[in-house]
């Protein structure tokens, strides 16, 4: 499987919030798909094989990533709520 660097993931967020997406789609953010794989390989490959220094650092940016993703989520919906 070809490599995709952890920046292309963080383009996709950066991206993403310089569109200036509405509160709604903030809550509705996804990955594109081939992110999404790529981050479903690394994480069956990390339960298998141990992983190269390059996908542990790799998969440690997707989960702060993700964490960020979440915290904006929860204030959109806070937002959204108090509409």
């Amino acid at each position: 499987m070809e490599s995709v660097q952890t920046s292309t993931i963080m383009d996709e967020i950066l991206d993403f919030l310089t569109s200036a997406p509405t509160l709604q789609q903030i809550t509705e953010f996804h990955p594109s798909e081939e992110i999404q794989a790529h981050i479903r390989y690394l994480l069956e490959k990390n339960q298998t094989v141990r992983l190269s220094a390059e996908e542990n650092e790799e998969l440690d940016e997707v989960e702060r990533l993700n964490h960020f993703m979440r915290m904006l989520k929860i204030k959109a919906r806070e937002k959204l709520a108090a509409k």
